[in-house]
């Protein structure tokens, strides 16, 4: 990993680390590609509620709750005999309350449900129960408000790109700093952002508090020192141009008002035109065209897309052969056969709730 951390394990549900408190802060603050960061507190089999139960008041909570503290379960069940969530999560509750005096289970959160954090008067923690095939999982997140939300998109166009995928997009070209970089469909400015946010080696955590930081014996000398180090690592400036362009006037006013709460205003160029207009070649001989564009009847309004693919493929094939093109489109695929290119899937995700996969172009995978 970038960070120096090694994984133990990557397996489609998440990638596992064994990590020190310094570390996990570390990660918090610098990853840019999690939703959460989760730390295992116990993991035991269960095949009855009183095994569950008992088990669960032999977790060590008292690691990352308070005494008094409120507490938020989320629990998923699948392929087990103990399959009713609410019954589990009343168990959980109980074997909590025999380990921590005081503790106020607030609700179970569910399983699709995003804990945003905002309660910041008594901020609950959330303790994720996994039962899969008779083995119970428990695990605290100590991140807190989702990862993604890193604070400053405030202002957000149609069908707006999370962060934390943009940041998937850009990891995966890869791209570093060293070519300029073009999204002529930028909607909030999400990727052009997150595009300098990296250039310029800023933790996209920096500006922010997460959940460890409020367990018992947490060490705020060591959290601000990692805080103090991923200030001092900030690079002045970008060096190349990443330019965000779209036809909507909401869209740029969005763009640049996410970018100035970023803190990278100054290092985009940021400007209302349409497809067709867009010069790459005016910008250097190569370079990276990276985009969400529209498609289906997530921004389009049911209009047919295939011209306006059509006309990005050509835009690319202007610029030259030294430009490259990523796109996050539908799995099937049947707007990104009218740009006329030579695409290879990179990435399987989801985007809205929507199957889609990053596409590139042969000499983007470098």
């Amino acid at each position: 990993m970038a960070l120096g951390l090694s994984p133990r394990e990557v397996t489609p549900a998440g990638v596992a680390l064994e990590l020190t408190p310094a570390e996990l802060f570390t990660l918090n603050c610098w990853t840019r590609l999690a939703s959460r960061v989760l730390v295992r507190l116990a993991h035991f089999g269960a095949r009855d509620f009183a095994t569950l139960e008992k088990q669960a008041a032999r977790v060590p909570w008292a690691r990352v709750v308070h005494p008094g503290a409120s507490v938020r379960l989320r629990v998923t069940c699948r392929k087990s005999r103990l399959y009713h969530s609410d019954a589990v999560a009343e168990r959980v509750a109980r074997g909590l309350a025999a380990g921590i005096a005081g503790a106020q289970v607030s609700g179970r959160a569910r399983d699709d449900e995003e804990d945003d954090g905002t309660d910041e008067t008594a901020p609950a923690q959330l303790i994720v129960v996994r039962l899969d095939h008779d083995r119970c999982t428990i695990s605290a997140d100590s991140s807190g408000t989702l990862l993604h939300r890193r604070g400053w998109r405030m202002a957000v166009a149609k069908a707006p790109l999370r962060e934390t995928l943009a940041a998937m997009m850009l990891a995966a070209v890869p791209w570093d700093g060293g070519e300029p970089l073009v999204d002529p469909f930028c909607g909030s400015g999400t990727i052009g952002i997150e595009a300098a946010l990296r250039a310029r080696h800023m933790a996209p955590g920096l500006a922010r508090r997460f959940a460890m930081e409020r367990w018992p014996g947490a060490d705020a000398a060591a959290c601000e020192a990692v805080r103090a180090a991923a200030r001092a690592a900030v690079r002045p400036g970008v060096g190349v141009p990443i330019v965000l362009r779209d036809r909507d006037a909401g869209a740029i006013t969005a763009a640049r008002a996410n970018a100035e709460r970023a803190g990278v205003l100054g290092d985009l160029i940021i400007e209302q035109g349409a497809l067709s207009e867009t010069d790459l070649a005016a910008l250097g001989p190569r370079g990276l065209l990276l985009t969400n564009p529209p498609y289906g009847m997530r921004v389009s309004d049911g209009a047919d897309l295939r011209g306006l693919y059509a006309r990005l493929g050509d835009v690319l094939r202007a610029g030259g052969p030294g430009w490259h093109l990523g796109l996050l489109v539908p799995h099937d695929r049947a707007l990104a056969g009218q740009l006329r290119l030579r695409l290879t899937p990179a990435v399987h995700t989801t985007n809205g709730g929507l199957p889609v996969e990053l596409l590139l172009t042969p000499q983007a995978r470098k």
